[in-house]
């Protein structure tokens, strides 16, 4: 499973990063990077969290 981010509809909210902060870090600004483009096994429903938890459908699961 690939954690994926569309850096364009990222508004900055950082509700993405509350579900799993191993995933997902905010830079100094509030905008998130992904860090783990490979969502790592036992963290999966974490990933669908921060996806279902983004206003902007900034990110996106793949696999």
């Amino acid at each position: 499973m690939k954690l994926l981010l569309d850096s364009t509809r990222c508004q900055g909210y950082g509700l993405c990063q509350e579900p799993a902060p191993e995933l997902v870090e905010l830079d100094e600004w509030g905008y998130a990077n992904v860090i783990a483009v490979l969502v790592p096994a036992g963290t999966e429903d974490a990933a669908r969290a921060c996806v279902d938890s983004c206003p902007n459908s900034a990110l996106r699961v793949e696999g």
